[in-house]
């Protein structure tokens, strides 16, 4: 035989290859050439990345540790180290985890089914696509993930010895990490990804690294992620069209009175304060998702305050420059602009903090020009304050400082917005991430996160006093907090209320708007809607969606409320009106813009709202 004759007769050899069709040939080269320049572009985005931040100004830029989380992570792993029993017991659950998930994927090779050893949290979209349940490769990634998962967080969660705020903290920090390890986040463990890389020869890669170029020179060296098209809805057309006339303008807000939908209208008249964190809008979305159309359309006459998107000139404004040239100025406005003295008022959110403050001030100053209030995801007790307690402490305060220093005394609006994401980082971090710089897609328009993205800027004085009074110190619900001379009581405010809670809400937790709720001096009443801290709210009748819970009753614990209460399908809107009417059903003649003492400045929503920060 001579030399080489076996090597060429096996069907391993050259020769002997099959042949390779000409288009996957093709496939292959540009599959290559796609990833090289891509590796060689992304080499020269980070060097203009690094460039460009140092040629900037640094202290804009947020620091490596916001959070200045060091000493607490340090000090829980300490105390982990040193407890033997929680490490046996976490250790041999992810043994036994383990042992099911091997067992597990060998019977899935060998037959086709097995038992998973751990399933992911209800609500986890991370693994939607259908690889990560049915190849038993991605299924055994996934489930391994999930594994360390739940033991790094439940050693975090089960640590001893540390007080509240540090494990609570420590637990954020955790959590950010493990959703950032996630191979759903990464192209080589992400079936979607590697199925759109093989399919689009590698292009996807190439347009997310424009993607991702277009968002650094955004936010000039700072990571600045495109949630939506920005340039896909316009307000005033689009968004905020319920037709209205603004009728009063000040430096902090602008009054804007909706025109009627009804021959008839309730004689109380009804003033909204959203928050000034974000946008009045979402509760003015398109037509068939807007309460204040709906409002309109149930025979209220609606006035809302259109906060300033402020800049460093209202750097001193404050607290209660915010209630009396805000709130109390559009008391007196809706006044003159209808006659009533007595008016209806609603508090959203920060709005809501707001308006409970004012309460107790018009309480201790003899003013009683509100009839009733209505709180929507509102807190005025911060014990219980959830996710958001993380960013109260003293590093904290001076990291917010530095960086509303920095912009001239205001917050700008993307911290406010990388503040919020962080909360549900999977959903509005990681999610873009893949799509826009994994696969390569851009953005689509969405009105949610259109107004999402559409921040505003907080004065540093105003910022740092809702903090420091509310969150940190609890001030107002201990009746500890003073204004004008007067010690601010809630329990003098006996006014009726009604006070919205949202089941899912992280941001105002069912059970601190409980412990708010409880008060107020007057009678007071508390429902809980399914959903979270904007869908919860913004709920329209006709989407037919979630629920709702009633208890007329106010027992001492949320759980004792539960217990009592009767479930609802759909929105609580309805029920609201009812209890509106219930306080007041009065009807005049409908009231047009301009109609009254005060005659009209452009149309709704104005121009504050179209201020871009």
């Amino acid at each position: 035989m001579p030399p080489g004759a076996e090597i060429a007769s096996s069907p391993f050899a050259y020769g002997a290859l099959p042949e390779i069709p000409v288009e996957d040939v093709k496939r292959l080269e540009e599959l290559s050439r796609n990833l090289m320049q891509s590796a060689l572009k992304s080499q020269k985005v980070l060097s203009d990345v690094m460039r460009k931040s140092l040629e900037g100004d640094q202290s804009m830029l947020p620091q490596a540790d916001p959070l200045h989380a060091g000493p607490e992570m340090l000090q829980v792993w300490e105390n982990i180290l040193s407890d033997p029993e929680l490490l046996m017991q976490s250790q041999a659950d992810l043994y036994r985890g383990y042992m099911d998930l091997w067992s597990g994927t060998m019977g899935r090779l060998m037959s086709g089914e097995a038992k998973p050893a751990v399933e992911p949290e209800k609500g986890d979209k991370r693994w939607r696509a259908k690889e990560w349940s049915e190849h038993p490769v991605f299924d055994a990634i996934k489930q391994s993930y999930l594994l360390n998962q739940r033991f790094l967080m439940g050693l975090v969660s089960g640590v001893k010895g540390v007080d509240e705020a540090t494990k609570r903290k420590a637990e954020f920090v955790t959590r950010q990490i493990v959703d950032a390890m996630a191979p759903t986040n990464f192209a080589l463990t992400n079936p979607e990804v590697i199925r759109e890389t093989y399919e689009t020869r590698g292009e996807n890669l190439t347009r997310g690294l424009m993607n991702l170029v277009r968002d650094l020179e955004r936010g000039q060296g700072r990571l600045a992620l495109s949630q939506t098209d920005m340039e896909g809805f316009e307000v005033g057309k689009d968004l905020a069209a319920t037709p209205g006339q603004v009728i009063f303008r000040n430096e902090v807000m602008e009054l804007i009175q909706y025109a009627p939908a009804t021959e008839k209208v309730r004689k109380r008249p009804l003033l909204i304060a959203p928050p000034w964190i974000n946008k009045f809008y979402i509760l003015d979305m398109r037509a068939k998702s807007s309460m204040i159309a709906w409002l309109v359309e149930q025979g209220f006459t609606v006035f809302l305050i259109s906060w300033v998107n402020p800049g460093p000139e209202l750097k001193d404004a404050s607290f209660e420059d915010y209630i009396r040239k805000g709130l109390f100025t559009a008391l007196e406005k809706v006044e003159q602009a209808t006659g009533e003295t007595k008016i209806d008022t609603v508090g959203y959110c920060i709005g809501g903090t707001m308006l409970g403050t004012a309460l107790a001030l018009m309480a201790a100053e003899g003013d009683t020009r509100i009839a009733s209030a209505t709180f929507f995801a509102a807190q005025l007790d911060f014990e219980l304050a959830g996710d958001l307690l993380v960013f109260i402490d003293d590093e904290w305060f001076k990291e917010i400082g530095r960086l509303m220093d920095a912009q001239g005394g205001v917050l700008d609006g993307r911290t406010m917005a990388d503040t919020f994401n962080m909360l549900r980082s999977n959903d509005l971090v990681w999610s873009f991430v893949i799509n826009n710089y994994l696969l390569g897609r851009q953005p689509q328009a969405f009105d949610l996160l259109y107004w999402n993205a559409d921040q505003t800027r907080m004065p540093k004085r105003l910022h740092l006093s809702y903090l420091e009074n509310f969150y940190k110190k609890n001030r107002l619900a201990r009746g500890e907090m003073e204004m004008a001379g007067h010690r601010l009581d809630l329990s003098k405010v006996t006014i009726p209320v009604f006070m919205q809670a949202s089941r899912e809400d992280h941001i105002a937790p069912a059970a601190s708007v409980y412990r708010s709720v409880k008060l107020f001096g007057g009678k007071a009443q508390y429902m809980m809607a399914g959903s979270g801290h904007i869908a919860g709210v913004v709920n329209h009748p006709d989407a037919k969606k979630y629920q709702h819970w009633v208890n007329e009753a106010l027992p001492d614990t949320l759980e004792e409320w539960l217990a009592g209460a009767k479930e609802h399908p759909g929105s609580w809107w309805p029920h609201w009106r009812a209890w509106l009417f219930d306080q007041s059903d009065t009807m005049v003649d409908a009231r047009e813009p301009g109609g009254g003492r005060l005659k009209p400045i452009c149309p709704a929503p104005g121009e504050y709202v179209k201020v871009r920060s």
